[in-house]
């Protein structure tokens, strides 16, 4: 029998190639002689270059980029084999973890180093760049990443205006040529698991900005920068980006390269599952098992173990989940796609316990889980 394992990370405990591993001795306990195939997966957060390369192969690149406060960080992006696509995490760049707690202005904070590691991918051979956008500091619209690949943006002299995302509300033109001339025939893809518009009280600035230290004050004030934007960026191409779903993922990141560089947007699982060749994989295999470290009604908004177990469904494939923590009603598994689920929390395991001891306990729930699936769907007279 063939199994395949397709785990996101368990956050704070595992990557997904270790819950993978772990999953994968404890579904051999129950069945010793299957044919388990780890796959790793993730969804534009964190982890999505890593989980793309352990599925795809292809090299990690490093160099010192701009921080989202001016300083230079390290920041890798992956070089997918044979070298034409590569994936560009926003947090490896611009992200709010690269600073201490607090520090943060999102103001003033800039995408610059992402569009340094998509330079640097353009520059190293990729013509086609996932940008994962999870995790970002900024408010700036993405026009700190896209000064970065050669955009202008000027005020009411022609000056360009300094980086962050307060200082679009002097924003009077836009210079797209050089951006437009470095990005011919290059495909930028955003991975990303939100539907808000750029603008207004579902808005990049209203509902995120908070969380990367934005007071009411500033929350105003980026707002009507990035509607400043908006209205510049629609003069520029023709493109109205303020209500586009999604639009304000990153600080509206999305929605800059959506209007000035042509980005095309979709839920990030799909796009992992499309690069590392996921339905191919799905071919001969009697079952899929995937995970993260909590699975609850947010997984159904797209999350990275709906998207692996809708593609299992679409194949006639039973797929199954463990995860740290499982906050879902049965109903809620039926529209996951789902048979069962198993927790690493289990009774007479704390979570804290389960964290700490996440591949030991990813094992264990993994083993609970094909008893289970023995039983309900006789998977055992195939093992």
């Amino acid at each position: 029998m063939k199994i395949l394992v397709a785990p996101d990370k368990f956050k704070g405990s595992m990557t997904a190639r270790a819950a993978g591993d772990a999953m994968r001795d404890g579904l051999l306990r129950v069945w010793p002689d299957a044919e388990i195939d780890v796959v790793p997966v993730a969804d534009g957060g964190d982890g999505t270059a890593e989980a793309i390369l352990e599925a795809v192969g292809g090299k990690s690149v490093r160099l010192d980029v701009t921080g989202p406060d001016g300083r230079p960080v390290k920041a890798a992006f992956a070089l997918l084999a044979p070298g034409d696509a590569a994936v560009v995490e926003m947090a490896q760049a611009s992200g709010l973890a690269l600073l201490p707690a607090g520090s943060n202005d999102p103001l003033t904070a800039t995408s610059f180093g992402t569009g340094e590691l998509i330079a640097a991918a353009i520059d190293a051979g990729a013509r086609r760049v996932l940008l994962a956008v999870g995790g970002s500091a900024t408010n700036d619209g993405g026009t700190g990443a896209l000064s970065a690949l050669g955009a202008r943006f000027l005020d009411e002299r022609g000056a360009e205006l300094p980086r962050g995302g307060a200082a679009l509300g002097g924003l009077a033109a836009i210079d797209d040529a050089p951006l437009r001339k470095r990005l011919h025939g290059i495909a930028i893809d955003i991975a990303s698991d939100v539907d808000n518009p750029l603008v207004g009280p579902n808005g990049a600035s209203a509902i995120y900005a908070p969380q990367k230290g934005a007071t009411p004050d500033a929350v105003r004030v980026l707002d009507a920068a990035l509607t400043r934007f908006a209205d510049v960026a629609a003069q520029t191409t023709g493109a109205d980006i303020r209500a586009v779903p999604g639009a304000g993922a990153a600080g509206g990141t999305a929605g800059g390269f959506i209007a000035l560089a042509g980005a095309k947007l979709d839920r990030g699982a799909n796009l992992v599952l499309e690069l590392i060749g996921f339905e191919r994989r799905l071919d001969g295999t009697a079952l899929v098992v995937t995970g993260e470290g909590k699975l609850d009604r947010q997984t159904l908004a797209g999350k990275a173990p709906y998207a692996v177990a809708q593609a299992a469904r679409r194949r006639g494939v039973p797929a199954a989940a463990v995860a740290g923590v499982v906050d879902v009603r049965e109903d809620d598994l039926e529209r996951l796609g789902l048979t069962a689920a198993e927790a690493l929390v289990a009774p007479g395991v704390t979570p804290e316990q389960a964290m700490h001891n996440g591949p030991a306990s990813a094992t264990a729930a993994a083993e609970r889980l094909g008893r289970t699936l023995q039983r309900i769907l006789g998977l055992h007279e195939r093992g």
